[in-house]
């Protein structure tokens, strides 16, 4: 109900831009301001305030985080790539306040869009193979949820040791205060909204619908992107103008601290890994454990005494089994 009524207000306030302007924001900066105060709720209405942090300057809207959500984790990952989600520090991710659509869909090896609990979103491809030249051809190879690298949240770490999305965000979709079809869930960093599978009145949505990126025109927004069953299940890449492409936000990998070795950046093991587990103690150590082929493998990490920096011990495929420890920083 509350995600109709702001949908029924920036409507109001779209009429009077006229017909000229019907597939982008109201660039006056009264229409900002609006824009501005919608994303801020659609991160209040689903219940994340507490763990998002929106400021609006300079033409954009700031959504800021640690881009770790407050649900279950990686646990049923089969696919593994050996790598852990670890908070981010400063993560900031810019959503333009005035939304104008492109001439050519943008792709990138990196977030997309920020879902509304602050944890990026990517493409459906695990490891930046998208291309622009790709965008019609499902790469079934690549498909991070057919090749069951995705936990049941949808999400799991990249090579940052990042938390993110790579298809619907279930656990957080649930989670929201304002669950239904009018919820937005993210925002694009073209400035366009994402949607559940359903349109947001409540009524089936037609994929065959849906264009390259998985989103269509709206009467209220100009444009909107879609969560879907089929490939490619979230946003695929970016419909709209995105101001600074190039200088989007990444996850950057940690970095060892002084006297540690350098990581090496986990390899998925042929054929996938079993039982793995991801548990999280109170005390703010954290635990991924696994098997492959008859052996027992983990990564276990827990804050050190230095802000941003974690303990790390591991016992990894990658590593050959071998057991490492170090500390790693943000």
């Amino acid at each position: 109900m509350q995600g109709a009524m702001l949908r029924c207000a920036l409507l109001g306030l779209m009429l009077h831009v006229g017909h000229s302007q019907a597939h982008e924001t109201d660039p006056t900066p009264q229409g900002i301001a609006d824009h501005c105060a919608l994303i801020k709720d659609s991160v209040e209405q689903a219940g994340f305030a507490d763990q998002v942090s929106v400021s609006c300057e300079n033409g954009f809207a700031y959504l800021s985080s640690s881009s770790y959500p407050d649900h279950e984790l990686m646990t049923g990952i089969v696919g593994s790539n050996e790598q852990v989600p670890i908070p981010a520090v400063g993560y900031s991710a810019p959503v333009p306040l005035q939304a104008t659509p492109g001439s050519t869909p943008k792709t990138r090896d990196a977030a997309l869009a920020i879902a509304v609990n602050g944890v990026p979103i990517f493409d459906y491809t695990g490891g930046g193979e998208m291309s622009e030249q790709d965008l019609h051809h499902h790469q079934t190879q690549h498909d991070t949820l057919l090749t069951e690298q995705l936990d049941a949240c949808g999400g799991h770490a990249g090579r940052g040791d990042d938390y993110h999305y790579h298809m619907a965000p279930g656990c957080m979709m649930e989670a929201m205060e304002n669950a239904g079809d009018a919820a937005i869930i993210g925002w694009a960093f073209d400035g366009f909204p994402l949607f559940g599978n359903n349109n947001p009145d409540g009524t089936k949505m037609d994929e065959q619908a849906l264009d390259v990126c998985n989103g269509q025109t709206d009467e209220t927004f100009g444009y909107r992107y879609h969560t879907s069953d089929e490939a490619p299940y979230i946003i695929q890449c970016l419909m709209g103008n995105v101001p600074d492409f190039d200088r989007l936000p990444r996850i950057a990998p940690l970095r060892p601290a002084e006297g540690s070795e350098p990581m090496q950046a986990g390899r998925p093991p042929a054929g996938g890994v079993d039982d793995l587990v991801f548990t999280q103690f109170d005390s703010g150590s954290r635990s991924l454990d696994y098997s492959y082929q008859g052996e027992a493998y983990y990564i276990r990490y827990k804050p050190s005494d230095s802000p941003a920096c974690y303990e790390l011990e591991t016992r990894t495929v990658t590593n050959n089994g071998v057991v490492k420890t170090g500390v790693y920083c943000r």
